[in-house]
């Protein structure tokens, strides 16, 4: 024994001594750092050291400094390690970020340096590569063979961060292909496209075979990138007509929970000036029809193409849900959509739960709602949680429902995040505290981990450029308190940092709109809570 004892240590000192002493070249290693854009995903590469090493991989909002190993906590999103000399970094994380690679030894000792930071928006070499890469897809077409009506409903890929679309009907294919100028050959155009679709009305126009294609455009209207691919459309001018609103949201995808309170949304169809979304405690039994289902329990009539439900969907069971367009005098204008399904099943999610106001319930970019999933957090968390998220609430709001909305699942952990709402409204700190505080209390009776999130700072700018609302000045002395306080829990996320710019408010590039975080948001939220998640539930 005493002899294996000391093989060992003589082996140990062996390698120490190999670490330490600079013998493979180690201390002026430095990774370069390489990466590549592979089935949408980014993997990192960088050159091995010969000696065993441990790679600790940093990801950034802001780039690190080049002279050293330290950082500004506050900008380090999380931190992976591996033994290989790769990574791959998954779609689901920001874009806007910067990633540094260092190296350690058996012993944990530094190994040389860390290499410069790598921003993965400038890994492509074309400069406008990023812009180009911005183009729908279109995914209605229409041949000899299916031929479309004289209102056909055009459909393309959603595009990221596209407040809305321009629709460019043209009489032959355009001699500007997958540029950003209207082509010549243009006939009809449409900018008043908030969804990914587009009912288009061509009964008008002198043609049997037209042509299509759409880009994304900003707040501004400005294009996000060039238009689509040309489409071919040929009509068939003695088809029957029936105007029937496609819905684009589905629920339960990959076994995930419903939110509490579920959206619906759908594109438009031509003629509609608002619309009815009917919810069914069973499959409706009037397909292809505009009269009502013997199993409606709840219906809604409003304009655009959302639908915000306002009843918590607590209860178990499987439910159905469908819109019909109206005309000016509320009688149908065309037949029921086909319905969608959705299950709710309290019981089968009470690990982790979400809870808030429209930042926890979703939606973002101005014209997308929390039925797009890609501008809710929860979508990038590494574990199932429910939302119980609702828009408009204010911190008052959440305690007054917290009881009816959260008991029911009694989750072991509650992201909980709320009182921006109260706070640019002019309510004090304090009285936010105070319901964030009885929350807690709340949470701890009924052995309920409550995990707070501080609030991310807002642009008042930019919302009232898109809101038209004003927000009480003092704001910033406001949301410090607040996030003072919640910094003084025993279990927080603190985001607020990586969401704050020189000024102290809302970047830009995270909100278009100055308060709901965007995709690249939503992803960095998520992104910052899956690197404390470990620590948050022990």
């Amino acid at each position: 024994m005493k002899r294996t004892l000391a093989v060992f240590s003589c082996f140990m000192l062996i390698l120490a001594g190999l670490e330490y002493g600079n013998i493979f070249g180690q201390d002026g290693y430095k990774p370069a750092l390489q990466a590549e854009l592979i089935s949408n995903e980014y993997v990192i590469s960088w050159p091995k050291l010969a000696y065993p090493a441990l790679y600790k991989i940093e990801a950034f909002i802001r780039p690190p400094g080049r002279d050293g190993r330290n950082a500004i906590p506050c900008n380090i999103i999380t931190t992976f390690y591996t033994w290989k000399n790769s990574y791959i970094i998954a779609n689901d994380f920001p874009f806007r970020t910067f990633w540094r690679v260092s190296a350690q030894g058996l012993f944990l000792h530094p190994l040389g340096q860390p290499s410069d930071p790598l921003s993965l928006a400038a890994v492509k070499e074309e400069p406008d590569a990023d812009f180009r890469s911005f183009k729908p897809v279109i995914t209605s077409l229409y041949s000899e063979a299916k031929p479309a009506t004289v209102r056909p409903m055009l459909t393309w890929s959603v595009l990221p961060g596209a407040v809305y679309y321009e629709v460019e009907i043209l009489a032959q294919p355009p001699e500007n292909p997958n540029g950003t100028e209207p082509s010549q050959y243009r006939i009809a155009v449409s900018r008043e496209v908030f969804t990914n679709g587009y009912n288009a009305d061509l009964a008008s126009l002198p043609y049997d075979v037209v042509y299509w294609r759409v880009r994304g455009l900003n707040y501004d209207g400005h294009p996000l990138g060039v238009f689509s691919d040309t489409a071919k459309v040929v009509i068939d001018r003695a088809a029957e007509v029936s105007p029937k609103p496609l819905i684009t949201t589905e629920f339960n995808s990959e076994g995930t929970p419903t939110p509490l309170y579920p959206a619906y949304s759908w594109i438009p169809v031509y003629g509609a000036v608002s619309y009815e979304v009917e919810i069914t405690n069973e499959l409706p039994e009037n397909p292809d029809d505009f009269t009502p289902s013997r199993y409606r329990i709840w219906s809604k009539q409003l304009s655009g193409f959302a639908c915000y439900d306002e009843e918590p969907r607590i209860v178990p069971g499987t439910y159905y849900w469908r819109v019909r367009g109206l005309d000016a005098a509320g009688n149908p204008a065309g037949l029921w959509s086909k319905p969608g399904k959705f299950a709710v099943n309290p019981k089968q999610f009470t690990y982790a739960a979400t809870f808030g106001d429209s930042i926890t319930h979703g939606g973002g970019a101005v014209s997308y709602s929390p039925a797009d999933w890609a501008y809710s957090y929860q979508t990038y968390l590494s574990f199932t949680a429910v939302n119980l998220g609702r828009s408009a609430d204010t911190a008052e709001t959440m305690l007054s429902r917290f009881d009816r909305d959260v008991l029911p699942y009694r989750p072991r952990y509650l992201l909980i995040m709320g009182g921006t709402n109260s706070l640019r409204g002019g309510v004090p700190a304090s009285d936010v505290i105070r319901s964030l505080a009885a929350i807690r209390d709340r949470c701890l009776a009924y052995g309920i981990r409550p995990i707070f999130i501080t609030l991310p700072p807002i642009n008042p700018a930019n919302i009232a450029k898109v809101f038209g609302e004003q927000t009480a000045p003092g704001w910033q002395k406001e949301f410090a308190a607040v996030n003072a306080f919640l910094r003084k829990q025993r279990y927080v996320v603190d985001i607020a940092p990586y969401f704050t710019d020189a000024n102290g408010e809302l970047p830009d590039y995270l909100a278009v709109d100055g308060l709901h975080p965007d995709i690249e948001g939503k992803k960095l939220m998520a992104g910052i809570i899956n690197a404390h998640w470990s620590k948050l539930t022990k």
